[in-house]
């Protein structure tokens, strides 16, 4: 019997602790801003730059190289001419879409 009040007792005291644990970080938590932060602002900017400037160059030239190799090799199919089109739209007009959806949903 003593051993069943002494394992009451702990459940009690464990139960305890995760009450004033719950209550402490009610008390320490503060509002969250969204927004207000610049941390990643030079990273985005670089790679904004980048994807928008030689960076999607090169990535849409690289998908046209595939294609003309894939040409070379004797299996045509539409893919191979729609997929560096689609890459060079994206990495010209993709890069500020991105962008202005995600400052607006934030």
């Amino acid at each position: 019997m003593q051993s069943v009040l002494k394992q009451a007792g702990r459940v009690e005291l464990v139960a305890l602790g995760f009450a004033i644990l719950a209550f402490a970080l009610l008390l320490m938590v503060g509002p969250a801003l969204a927004g207000a932060d610049n941390t990643f602002n030079t990273a985005e900017s670089t790679f904004t730059g980048f994807l928008e400037g030689s960076g999607g160059r090169i990535i849409t030239i690289l998908s046209l190289v595939g294609g003309v190799v894939g040409l070379a090799s004797g299996r045509f199919s539409l893919g191979q001419i729609a997929i560096p089109v689609g890459v060079g739209v994206g990495a010209g007009t993709g890069v500020p879409i991105v962008t202005s959806t995600v400052t607006a949903t934030i």
